[in-house]
């Protein structure tokens, strides 16, 4: 299990999170990416990053990388790419995120070092669970954003809340596991677009916090 990890402050107080999917929720899915010049941002990411961040969540990448399994990159490579992004997302105004984790596993690796039965393959909760630990935060009031099943079936198994968009692999098949048989996730939100989720994940807070408020006047 990786993570190219940026420095966070320590409040008190365990923080909630919106775990993201990369390819096919933040720029588009074009298979295994390798190149810089294959980033292609998709539509609206940057304002959704930043309605997400000003609500006060971390934003933090969740990513499996069989490219490194493959020997298509190395772990260095792949997090040179995905400051690449950042730097992309940065210069149209999104905020900075606050984590990637990425697991470079598979079960059937070209790279013996590699070819392993991990708990960092989605849809496997692992890069979820060590990034909470690692950043304190609080599964409960967390999220988890992918395209895949194989994602929300991570976030679910994380004790997150899940929203599948449906802006990449939304119908690709489960991926490959050496689990022998997997259950079908079911998404706490269906919608189009990051943005669409990130207003429904608002919506969310915003009547948790009503209720929060009521019960605190009885």
């Amino acid at each position: 299990m990786n993570q190219f990890l940026k420095p966070s402050s320590s409040p008190l107080l365990p923080r909630p999170a919106v775990f993201l999917d990369r390819d096919g929720v933040l720029v588009e899915d074009v298979g295994l990416l390798r190149r810089e010049e294959d980033v292609r941002l998709l539509p609206e990411v940057p304002e959704a990053l930043a309605l997400l961040k000003a609500a006060g969540y971390d934003l933090v990448v969740v990513s499996n990388q069989a490219v490194v399994a493959r020997g298509l990159l190395d772990e260095a490579e792949v997090k040179a790419l995905q400051g690449h992004i950042e730097a992309q997302l940065r210069a149209v105004g999104a905020p900075l995120l606050d984590g990637f984790y990425f697991c470079p596993h598979h079960p059937k690796a070209d790279l013996k070092a590699y070819r392993r039965d991990c708990d960092c393959r989605k849809p496997r909760p692992g890069l979820i669970l060590r990034a909470a630990m690692e950043r304190r935060l609080d599964l409960s009031r967390s999220y988890l954003v992918g395209d895949r099943p194989t994602d929300l079936l991570a976030g679910q198994r994380a004790g997150c809340k899940t929203v599948w968009v449906h802006t990449g692999q939304h119908d690709a098949p489960l991926i490959q596991t050496s689990e022998s048989s997997l259950e079908q996730p079911c998404a706490d939100h269906t919608c189009g677009s990051l943005l669409e989720a990130a207003r429904w994940i608002l919506a969310q807070s915003s009547s948790s916090t009503e209720v929060s408020a009521l019960e605190a006047k009885r």
